[in-house]
């Protein structure tokens, strides 16, 4: 009997896990817009300024989810600034990761990033600039809809490499969705 359970366990463990590692293998590939399918979860993205930027909304319950937005640099030594920089930044350096909401959707709570903060030292400003390690950063958004109806996400943020320089900062670069009391949809245009 207990073998028999064993069995099962495992069973559902490696199906779990190849559920997990289809899902992030999607993820990775990226692409334009890639409307997630029957009962995965709506996902997505663009490319602007050196930086490939993953939406996707998890978690929908009750008119209720996460905003998820992976932030990913497409060149190595590039690294995304805090999501608690001021908006002009430090002493004018950098632009703050940022995700907002309006229309149909509100923010239940803060913007939180999956990556340590670590402060650098840039040439000329006194004060140390908190940013990201390079690489990608994960952001989170928990969010609920205010009825039925159109939101716009607003994704803002810049890169920087300590050798190359940085891109041009994005502000407000607006992402449509359609919400409804099940389900929030990226819109397709």
């Amino acid at each position: 009997m207990n073998l028999l359970r064993h069995i099962r366990h495992s069973r559902t463990a490696a199906l779990v896990g190849a559920v997990l590692l289809s899902c992030a293998a999607l993820a990775a590939c990226g692409g334009q817009h890639a409307e997630g399918t029957a009962g995965s979860a709506p996902t997505t993205s663009f490319t602007e300024q050196g930086v490939t930027v993953t939406l996707s909304v998890s978690d929908w319950h009750a008119s209720q989810g996460t905003l998820t937005a992976v932030f990913t640099p497409e060149r190595k030594g590039f690294h995304l600034y805090s999501t608690d920089l001021p908006a002009d930044g430090v002493e004018g350096v950098g632009r703050p990761t940022a995700m907002a909401v309006t229309g149909s959707l509100k923010a239940g709570g803060r913007l939180a990033a999956s990556a340590e903060v670590r402060p650098i030292t840039v040439p000329g400003v006194e004060t140390p600039v908190p940013v990201y390690p390079d690489g990608p950063v994960t952001t989170t958004l928990p969010v609920r809809a205010d009825g039925n109806g159109d939101a716009t996400v607003l994704i803002g943020y810049a890169s920087c490499s300590t050798r190359d320089g940085c891109t041009i900062p994005v502000s407000d670069r607006p992402v449509h969705l359609h919400v409804t009391g099940d389900r929030a949809t990226f819109d397709p245009h």
